[in-house]
């Protein structure tokens, strides 16, 4: 869905958590699917990922909200001990956070979060 079919504001989140992931982007970890109001950030299988292409994560503009999604919380669950009651009443499912407009307080706390996902796929050899 395109930014403007949607909510004009989106555009600076989806901004904002498109740097946060683009950090990440290094390695093994290339940006790829990108288009307006998508990005996707991914890596070639490896061993330890079981021969499975490795999906670190993607941000996306949605009709009602942007969605980050954090596939390290999908594979290690427990990146989820001790996060915020607000930042986990923005997670839909099991690796999707939603937001409707900018949250520095969050954003920061996600972008600490990615970080330790990145670092726990790096642990796992997930990625190089």
């Amino acid at each position: 869905m395109h930014a403007e079919a949607s909510n004009p504001g989106f555009e600076a989140v989806f901004s904002h958590l498109r740097r946060i992931l683009a950090g990440y982007e290094r390695g093994t970890l290339v940006l790829h699917n990108e288009k307006s109001g998508n990005v996707e950030l991914g890596g070639p299988a490896t061993p330890h990922s079981l021969g499975r292409e490795v999906w670190f994560g993607a941000v996306r503009i949605a009709k009602r909200y942007v969605s980050y999604y954090l596939m390290p919380v999908y594979a290690f669950p427990d990146l989820l001990d001790g996060i915020s009651p607000g930042l986990k009443k923005r997670m839909q499912g099991k690796s999707c956070f939603n937001f409707t407009r900018e949250d520095e307080q969050l954003f920061a706390e996600l972008a600490q979060l990615t970080e330790r996902g990145y670092q726990r796929y790096r642990k796992e050899k997930w990625v190089e």
